[in-house]
């Protein structure tokens, strides 16, 4: 239910009064708003609730405030600058303004909350999108997932305009299925990757992966060298950094966070690298990827935790990115008790590396059988 304030007319200031559903109840008024305005930047959502522009049942409330169904939540208009709005701005511009008639595009606009304007859907490009919903690997009315592609962010920020999440809402800008991230990958690792169709289905999701029950996440990863620890439990807790410049960084430290991860091998490449499958029993930031580098053999391709010289080796097999693919993930419905279970296949390039792998390690084997052979007839 929604109740309308004054009319959106020029000239007129357009308030919205709207009632909270079954499907918003926990959520933070911050994600409430983002789904409310989803062409408005979070750190102008945080002034105006700062402000106290957006009132909960009549009072101020915090960002972090979390609703109940049948609260009312006062939603004030936005005026964006045309940057924000997608207008072109001096002539010679790029954009939707750019090819209009007239000559001066609106100095600023009210963006009506829930809605999506054309110009905030053509700022996502149209190979982003494709790239994205190409990806879908499974949809029903509770989640969509996602085969992530490597080299592409989960959501926008640091430095970077669109991500996953972005493309989605872009490609479905009719349909209020308030997309959003279940859990993360990093940017470099493809795989399986869950959005929530409904805030409820989130809070649910949400509630399992920080209890760490039912919930069963595998990746495959390439390491340096002959792994010989056969079955292999890491529990070594991480603690991340920020260096100067902001970059993030994780180590293994006895202050940090609980981390444990299970190494098994799945195949050898004679004593150049291994392919392992590791499973997570909780999600820190680069856990597996920090984990790898301290039992000594350190992911293919990495380029913050792994080996540079071993690096530059695993190009000639083709190796262009960070061999980390997050491979099946499953969970048991708390509500229905079914499971849900889902397998992303391995990416080409990253089968093409594996194939080269093999084809080496036979004609290695072979020229080794060929030695000895030879030694075994002169002697």
């Amino acid at each position: 239910m929604e109740k309308q304030g004054l009319t959106n007319k020029p000239g007129h200031t357009a308030v919205r009064r709207v009632t909270v559903g079954e499907d918003d109840t926990g959520s933070r008024l911050d994600r409430f708003l983002t789904r409310q305005y989803p062409d408005v930047p979070k750190s102008r959502l945080f002034r105006i609730v700062r402000k106290g522009e957006v009132r909960v049942n009549g009072r101020r409330a915090d960002i972090d405030t979390r609703l109940a169904s049948g609260d009312e939540v006062r939603l004030p208009p936005i005026r964006l600058e045309p940057k924000q709005a997608g207008f072109a701005g001096p002539a010679g511009a790029q954009g939707p303004a750019a090819t209009s008639s007239r000559s001066e595009a609106p100095s600023s606009r009210v963006v009506p909350s829930g809605q999506t304007s054309p110009a905030a859907r053509s700022r996502v490009p149209e190979s982003l999108i494709a790239t994205v919903t190409g990806a879908i690997l499974h949809e029903d009315e509770r989640l969509l997932v996602i085969n992530k592609p490597a080299g592409l962010a989960v959501h926008g920020g640091s430095g970077l305009s669109f991500g996953v999440i972005e493309a989605l809402r872009a490609a479905r800008p009719d349909e209020r299925e308030k997309l959003e991230l279940v859990h993360r990958l990093d940017r470099d690792t493809s795989g399986v990757l869950l959005v929530a169709r409904k805030p409820a289905v989130l809070r649910m999701l949400h509630a399992g992966l920080r209890e760490g029950e039912g919930f069963e996440k595998r990746y495959l990863a390439l390491v340096k060298g002959s792994w010989q620890l056969g079955k292999k439990r890491i529990d070594a807790p991480l603690r991340t950094d920020l260096r100067v410049g902001g970059e993030r960084t994780v180590r293994v430290q006895a202050s940090g966070k609980s981390a444990t991860s299970d190494f098994r091998p799945v195949q050898g490449f004679g004593r150049i690298v291994s392919l392992l499958e590791v499973s997570i029993l909780t999600g820190r930031t680069h856990q597996i990827r920090v984990h790898a580098a301290y039992a000594g053999h350190p992911v293919a391709g990495d380029p913050k935790y792994g080996d540079f010289e071993f690096n530059k080796e695993m190009c000639e097999y083709g190796l262009d990115r960070m061999f980390l693919h997050a491979s099946s993930l499953s969970f048991v419905w708390p509500d229905l008790g079914t499971e849900f279970s889902v397998n992303a296949p391995l990416p080409p390039e990253l089968a093409r590396v594996i194939d080269a792998l093999s084809i080496g390690s036979t004609r290695r084997r072979r020229g080794a059988r060929s030695v000895r052979r030879r030694s075994s007839a002169g002697q």
